[in-house]
């Protein structure tokens, strides 16, 4: 199991890598759940990393297969012009907004299409909300098959409003359970995030997805703060804490 960072600056990114972060997520939290950071920014992050690093890039929700191509090649650019640091390469793409099934899978395969052509080839994550009715998307098990048949890497399960509640106001640890079941036999990587606390992030790791991610657990002064070395050195602490045997294979 391994934990994501979200973070909006390159120094972000040093004190996330620092604390112990596996995965360093690009994202500005001030555009929303997935709010993309600028190219400027995203080039920082990049350079920042020591090589190895893994990342994931938010490219935030799109609701037409139109808007697609755009967005990854502003992706490209920005990668083929920096340091080549990242071992592995994710994009998450949300689809809040979009409420018709086959339009959802026109705009996941588009993605994924796009990305295996481009010269970046990133994994796609395909971001469900748990909150899906006031994101105006698809329900998490509908957005799993969709994802699972336009041939993406994984399936990130987030909150859409960040309110306040976390994932857990949204749903039980038993149908949680159920849903990364069900996602992992469809061959996907599954993910949790949502406002989790350090509590949300122990209750999280104890379902076993591949990944839990955060943002304003990580940070001073909550998720529009600034990312803490010693709180994420805290989460990692939990992950730990939670699967000791992953800690000393």
């Amino acid at each position: 199991m391994r934990l994501l960072v979200s973070v909006r600056s390159a120094a972000e990114a040093r004190a996330a890598v620092t604390g112990g972060a596996d995965i360093v997520d690009a994202k500005e939290p001030a555009r929303g759940s997935l709010g993309p950071v600028e190219p400027a920014v995203l080039r920082a992050i990049l350079e920042a990393l020591p090589s190895g690093t893994p990342l994931s890039i938010a490219l935030g929700d799109l609701q037409h297969p139109a808007a697609v191509a755009n967005t990854l090649a502003r992706l490209d650019r920005v990668k083929a012009g920096s340091a080549d640091r990242a071992a592995e390469l994710y994009v998450k793409v949300g689809l809040a907004g979009i409420r018709d099934a086959a339009l959802a899978r026109a705009v996941l395969g588009a993605v994924v299409e796009a990305a295996r052509l481009g010269p970046v080839r990133p994994a796609v994550v395909a971001v469900a909300y748990a909150d899906h009715e006031r994101a105006g998307a698809l329900p998490r098990d509908v957005v799993a098959g969709l994802a699972a048949d336009a041939g993406a890497a994984g399936v990130l399960l987030d909150t859409w409003g960040k309110d306040g509640r976390d994932l857990f106001a949204w749903a039980s640890p038993a149908d949680l359970q159920r849903w990364l079941d069900a996602t992992r036999r469809r061959g996907l990587l599954t993910a949790l995030a949502g406002s989790l606390s350090a509590a949300g992030v122990r209750a999280a790791a104890g379902l076993e997805p591949h990944v839990v991610g955060v943002r304003g657990a990580a940070c001073d002064g909550g998720r529009c703060g600034l990312v803490s070395e010693a709180r994420v050195r805290e989460l990692a602490a939990e992950i730990t804490r939670s699967h000791p045997a992953e800690a000393t294979a």
